[in-house]
């Protein structure tokens, strides 16, 4: 059997990084983990390609050398997955989809020949064992949650390393939590499950084998989802793999409380993480009860994310408003929590209602309901009825993206940043694309920028006041052009 893998493409959004990853020579920020587990649970006789339309296009050669097509997407995936789905269908090709977008909503995708739902180490086996019978059914679901232990290692060797600039690892699947607009209860379940300390250990050596020297980003839901596990098996042995080591920072998601865990922070730095993604989502302590995010609403959420920061982790931010508690003053509130705060990354966007989440229920019996989600979280969009006027609210958001993205501000908040800043414990890996950027940097941002004045700003400051972090300074710098290009996409 031959089998295409193919992975749709990401639109311009702040988290494809697109405008900065041209100044390191990459072409997408991280390879399609999903497909890469699929492969390695497909037969060894059958022969495998990976097309990833972020990197490279689909052609038709590809598609006619294929027996099957298989396709995985998320819903910000959407667009591209119904335009590679169009293409592959005009030339007869038989299509099986799966992930989270086709999981959520497969009835909008007539052309799919067969759906391989919820987690492929339940439902892939019984649709290749019919497949290769000669009685493959339409659909393949299963209400269950699979056993992650038993999940073999991704095909790592079908990545064009060359081409991303971070690479997905996962030792964990679900979230205690329920944040009544979050999908990943319904996707991966409320109790979290882990890979063993082995299975993570031999991705990363193979990963290093195949020369892997670059960012990690360890795909999980809350990566301290089990601390006690964390504490006494994985995070020992993660720092123990890294000795001598240089590069393969590892980045994460994870939730606030981790603020509250000083030697779980210490061991996660010893380890090597120095960037963490997280669920901030508002200063109004209201709207944070409102979705049930108590994790947040009972702790300073700028105290705890600079006490994350001084122990040398980056915070990245995900913020919303729309909230039904919020008023007019949540816009500037919301400026006033990222500018001190000193989260450079931050991602806000409208409150959107995935479907079947408990948001989207409670909203569907008020009649509220306007639609689907694009699944880009900051783009600007809604499918809900706001209680605030959406005019005020689109106004407010626009105001938000000008403030904290604006050359000045952002600037601001790099360096309140790198004032608290501890230091990551990653020995440095030098890869020649990373060198040039400096000087990609100086010529586009600071000798034919728009932004020029402040650009030099941070190049000085940080040369001289923090020049361990000069190379981190220009990274930011880098970002906040990426940051801006996008934002302008979103106030029109």
């Amino acid at each position: 059997m031959k089998i295409l893998l193919v992975y749709p493409e990401y639109p311009d959004t702040f988290w494809s990084f697109k405008h900065a990853l041209k100044f390191v020579g990459k072409r997408a920020a991280m390879p399609p983990l999903g497909l890469l587990t699929v492969a390695a649970m497909l037969p060894k006789h059958w022969e495998i390609k990976l097309v990833d339309t972020n990197i490279e296009k689909l052609t038709e050669k590809d598609i006619l050398w294929a027996e099957y097509i298989f396709i995985s997407a998320m819903n910000i995936q959407k667009s591209s997955a119904e335009y590679i789905i169009s293409e592959c269908k005009k030339l007869n090709a038989k299509i099986v989809a799966g992930g989270p977008l086709f999981t959520m909503e497969h009835e909008n995708f007539p052309e799919v020949d067969h759906f391989v739902l919820n987690e492929a180490e339940l439902t892939l086996p019984d649709f290749i064992r019919d497949l290769e019978n000669g009685s493959a059914k339409k659909i393949y679901t299963s209400s269950k949650f699979c056993d992650i232990k038993t999940s073999p290692m991704p095909m790592y060797e079908l990545v064009k390393f060359k081409h991303y600039a971070t690479i997905g690892l996962q030792f964990s699947r679900g979230c205690p939590f329920h944040c009544d607009f979050c999908n990943i209860t319904l996707l991966l379940g409320k109790v979290p499950r882990i890979k063993s300390s082995e299975q993570i250990i031999a991705e990363l050596n193979k990963l290093h084998y195949l020369g892997w020297r670059r960012g990690v980003f360890f795909v999980d839901d809350n990566f301290i989802c089990n601390k006690v596990e964390l504490k006494d098996n994985i995070l020992p042995k993660l720092i123990e793999w890294r000795k001598g080591k240089a590069g393969m920072a590892f980045v994460t998601e994870l939730s606030i409380n981790i603020a509250d865990d000083e030697k779980l922070m210490d061991m996660m730095v010893d380890a090597g993480f120095s960037s963490v993604f997280v669920g901030i989502e508002s200063p109004n302590k209201a709207s944070l009860e409102e979705c049930n995010k108590s994790q947040n609403s009972n702790c300073d959420l700028i105290d705890s994310i600079k006490k994350i920061q001084a122990k040398g982790m980056q915070v990245q931010g995900g913020f919303i408003v729309g909230f039904d508690n919020d008023g007019p003053s949540i816009f500037e509130e919301m400026v006033e929590l990222i500018q001190k705060s000193g989260v450079v990354t931050a991602m806000v966007g409208k409150l959107q209602a995935p479907p079947k989440t408990s948001l989207w229920e409670r909203l569907k019996k008020e009649n509220r309901i306007i639609g689907g989600i694009t699944g880009d979280n900051a783009d600007g969009s809604t499918n809900i009825v706001t209680k605030m006027d959406i005019k005020i609210l689109h106004e407010g958001y626009k105001k938000i993206l000008q403030d904290i993205y604006s050359p000045k501000a952002f600037v601001s908040r790099v360096i309140t940043f790198l004032k608290n800043y501890g230091e990551s414990k990653v020995k440095p890996y030098i890869e020649f694309q990373y060198v040039l950027a400096v000087p990609r940097a100086i010529f586009y941002l600071g000798i034919i920028g728009k932004d020029r004045k402040q650009f030099w700003k941070l190049f000085f400051w940080a040369l001289f006041r923090k020049p361990k972090f000069f190379p981190l300074a220009i990274t930011f710098a880098i970002y906040g052009y990426h940051f801006r290009k996008v934002s302008d996409l979103h106030l029109i």
